[in-house]
């Protein structure tokens, strides 16, 4: 008799070809215009171009005078017959023979083409009476110290492609072309599950065989920093039903929902079995330590069009929180319309300390990372177990040991992944 083949019992997936098959077909989410205040970090989900010239007329970049430049080819004492200030128009004209005061950004006045630093002249900078004269004591070219109408911005000019991620510089400059909103991708709505009959909420007492639930504070915390909107789900037990209901809860809500635990091989392993009964499982098994178990998979959104993606991360805390890092992340920022999904800087480094992994798979070692003015150097953040929380936390990198290497030496050149 032969038995039929199980469908998760296949070959161990590359890092690139589980991230590739998680990417397929993922486009960013329908755009949406937010405040300026609320899109630090969004990304821009269409052409912006500015509405004002920036700056809007020409305007002195120092506190001095503005003077005709002819008049100035040496040393000169010049009359003063007015001042002009930022946020007023010039009421006088610079005639031969005359200054004007002027502050900094403050229109130039019609027939000056210079300003004078007050520091190159003979009146005393902060005096609020207007001297009667000024004395010139060195010589300025036509165009000295005068910011030009436009010389910044134009009207219609693009300052923002799509795909930009909005930083504060980013921010500045659209508001500085006159936009006080802007379209950006939505953020994706992650729902974390924890799964396990031990765990009890972070700060719970603890009764006989129970620890605390690391996971959901760890993965809502990632997922918020990938840019996400998130929400818990809560602990469910180890039974179908408990976790088949938590999904259903968040496919309603949800555009990726992430499980923490559940979906080794054990008798109460049960994730693979409810992602199965609410949609489908595309992969399962990674080549990557930590985190080998790890299924994912699409279901129907509850209520809504198009599919909600499905993580099943490992239980172990180290575990989870890596493959989160290294696949879940990556899909968020797909889905927030990052051109660079990734979003890492990967370095390269000299161990500091022996490291052995398990042979065909690609581990990625916590460490800390050191710049000697030279070179990187990576050490052992703590000890490797996929338990050890505390190794983690003290990391700033990842070092990453290919799938045909079974152990590196002390003094191996390695890439590492930087966290921070």
């Amino acid at each position: 008799m032969t038995m039929a083949a199980n469908p998760l019992v296949r070959p161990m997936l590359s890092v690139e070809d589980a991230r590739a098959q998680m990417l397929d077909g993922l486009t960013p989410l329908p755009a949406e215009e937010v405040a300026l205040e609320d899109a630090l970090r969004r990304v821009v989900a269409d052409t912006i171009v500015s509405r004002t010239t920036l700056p809007p007329w020409d305007n002195s970049a120092m506190d001095g005078f503005a003077v005709r430049s002819s008049d100035v080819a040496r040393p000169a004492t010049l009359r003063v017959i007015g001042e002009v200030a930022a946020g007023a128009a010039p009421s006088v004209t610079v005639e031969p023979g005359t200054a004007v005061r002027i502050l900094t950004g403050a229109p130039i006045p019609p027939g000056s083409d210079a300003v004078v630093p007050v520091e190159d002249t003979d009146a005393t900078p902060g005096v609020a009476d207007l001297p009667q004269a000024v004395a010139i004591r060195t010589a300025v070219a036509a165009g000295a110290h005068i910011r030009r109408a436009g010389s910044d911005l134009r009207a219609g000019q693009r300052i923002l492609d799509p795909g930009t991620e909005l930083t504060p510089a980013a921010l500045a400059v659209a508001a500085a072309g006159g936009h006080a909103t802007l379209p950006v991708h939505g953020r994706p709505r992650v729902a974390v599950i924890a799964t396990g009959d031990e765990l009890v909420a972070a700060g719970t007492p603890l009764g006989a065989a129970q620890i605390p639930d690391s996971n959901t504070p760890g993965l809502l915390a990632a997922a918020r920093d990938a840019g996400a909107t998130v929400r818990s789900l809560g602990i469910a037990r180890d039974t179908f039903d408990s976790v088949r209901n938590a999904l259903l809860e968040g496919l309603a809500w949800a555009d990726v929902i992430v499980a923490s635990g559940g979906v080794s091989v054990g008798a109460h392993d049960v994730v693979k079995d409810a992602f199965a009964s609410v949609g489908r499982i595309d992969l399962w098994r990674i080549a990557v330590q930590p985190g080998k178990p790890l299924a994912f998979g699409r279901a129907p959104a509850g209520g809504r069009s198009g599919d909600v993606l499905l993580f099943g991360l490992p239980g172990n805390p180290v575990s989870s929180l890596v493959t989160f890092e290294l696949f879940v992340r990556p899909v968020l920022r797909q889905l927030a319309g990052h051109a660079d999904v990734l979003g890492r800087e990967t370095i390269t480094a000299t161990l500091t300390d022996p490291v052995r992994k398990a042979p065909g798979r690609r581990a990625y070692i916590r460490v800390r990372l050191e710049h000697d003015g030279a070179s990187w150097r990576a050490s052992l953040a703590g000890g490797q177990e996929s338990h050890m929380l505390s190794a983690l936390a003290a990391a700033d990198g990842l070092a990453i040991i290919p799938e045909t290497v079974d152990s590196a030496a002390a003094g191996t050149t390695v890439e590492v992944l930087r966290l921070r």
